[in-house]
C-alpha cells in the first residue's frame, strides 16, 4: 500500500485501518516496512525516504517503479535518508 495522503500516519495505523478490510476480501497482508513520501507538484518530484520505527524500512527502489507507472512526467527518487 503506497499511502499518499497528507495525513503523517505511522505505517502500524495505516495497516491497522486497511488490514482488516483486505482480509474481508480474502487477502493475507503483511506490512513490509514503511517510509515517507515528498511530493512537489510544482516541480514535479518526488522524494521517496525515512523508515517506519515499528516495521523498519520498505524497499524504495519498489516504492519508487510503482509511482513511476503513475507519474511517468515526474522525477522520482528515493534515499536511506531519515529526513
Amino acid at each position: 500500500i503506497l499511502n499518499g495522503s497528507n495525513h503523517s500516519s505511522c505505517a502500524d495505523h495505516i495497516f491497522e485501518k486497511v488490514n482488516p478490510e483486505m482480509e474481508k476480501l480474502g487477502y493475507e497482508c503483511k506490512c513490509l516496512g514503511g517510509g515517507k513520501i515528498d511530493h512537489n507538484s510544482k516541480d514535479k518530484k518526488i522524494r521517496v525516504f525515512g523508515l517506519s520505527t515499528g516495521y523498519g524500512k520498505a524497499d524504495h527502489s519498489l516504492t519508487v517503479e510503482i509511482l513511476k507507472k503513475v507519474y511517468t512526467d515526474y522525477e522520482i527518487t528515493w534515499s536511506d535518508d531519515k529526513k
